[in-house]
């Protein structure tokens, strides 16, 4: 089983046949970065014209279940998430209707400060507002993961230990492998995965050690050194594909309507673009080849298993429905 935990990419039929190349039976996608309640529902309706126009390739997925029909049927199971907390806007209300339309991840943070908490960009780190606090409480009841990928270090430890679920990093990485901004320190991963969480290592080339010159051997190793550090239980991959994606769309993710000034995050002001993914990894079709590379490194058949979707299909399973 191959389930990736976070992509945005530029949809198409093409994307989808080649997902179903790469034998990917489950994908966890971008549905809002800084869209309102009304910009989201919109959103929702385009993936509901895409899967009408490719049913043969594509489902919606709502649990776990909806993974195991996607792979009988030779599909791909779309589950459906946001990066930012906009699209509940101020009405915690609204936390149980993005579920019921099919979300089941939403970041507390998209890099700043919101009425959740604090984003990774941000000087200081004051932690879960009131607001965030409650909002957690209703994600943990109607089976809305938490997402931390974009927070900072207080707000991501204290959300691990608020919620009475296990929260996620859909895609990151262990900052002392690769330094940045939003990658993750020791102590931020280890509060993820005491308290059952996991931690989706990405693919994004700022993140990569050595950018997009980034060699297979040295990206499996880190899980490796991951799963020896935190548990095979708490990793998996949210290779933050964003395949044929504009500029504007760079832009957008990264601005939103927050600034007049383009903010090109981590990276060169000269490139605001997506950098260049490493030659192992262009798109979906190669899903294989970190297969391949943990088993290189002396990972078990078993080990290999659960980190390319295992620990995320007993996630889902744990943590799309209400609270027992």
């Amino acid at each position: 089983m191959r389930i990736d935990g976070l992509q945005y990419a530029n949809w198409s039929e093409t994307i989808f046949r080649q997902m179903r190349e790469g034998g990917l039976d489950a994908v966890h996608v971008t549905v809002a970065y800084h869209e309102t309640f009304r910009e989201t529902v919109l959103n929702f309706e385009q993936w509901n014209r895409w899967f009408e126009a490719y049913p043969d390739l594509i489902m919606k997925g709502l649990t776990a279940g909806d993974i195991d029909v996607a792979k009988a049927t030779g599909r791909t199971a779309i589950f459906f998430g946001f990066q930012n907390p906009s699209p509940i806007e101020d009405d915690i209300g609204l936390v149980e209707i993005v579920h019921t339309l099919g979300a089941r991840f939403m970041q507390l943070t998209y890099n700043n400060q919101s009425l959740l908490a604090t984003g990774c960009y941000e000087a200081e780190d004051p932690g879960l507002t009131r607001m965030g606090r409650q909002v957690i409480r209703e994600m943990n009841r109607v089976g809305l993961v938490v997402d931390m990928s974009h927070s900072a270090d207080r707000s991501t430890i204290e959300a691990a230990e608020h919620s009475e679920r296990p929260i996620a990093i859909t895609h990151a990485n262990p900052s002392a492998w690769q330094p940045a901004r939003r990658n993750k320190s020791d102590a931020v991963i280890r509060a993820v995965a005491e308290n059952g969480g996991i931690l989706g290592f990405s693919l994004y080339p700022h993140h990569l050690k050595d950018g997009s010159d980034c060699r297979l051997k040295d990206f499996c190793e880190a899980i490796a050194r991951a799963v020896e550090t935190y548990g095979i239980d708490h990793i998996g991959l949210g290779s933050d594909l964003c395949q044929d994606q504009p500029d504007s769309v760079v832009e957008w993710m990264r601005v939103g309507r927050w600034s007049k000034e383009i903010d090109y995050g981590e990276g060169s002001a000269a490139a605001p673009g997506f950098p260049a993914m490493p030659k192992w990894f262009n798109d979906n079709r190669d899903f294989g080849n970190i297969e391949d590379g943990l088993a290189a490194i002396g990972m078990n058949a078993d080990e290999v298993a659960a980190i390319m979707g295992g620990n995320w299909y007993r996630f889902f399973a744990d943590n799309f429905g209400p609270k027992p």
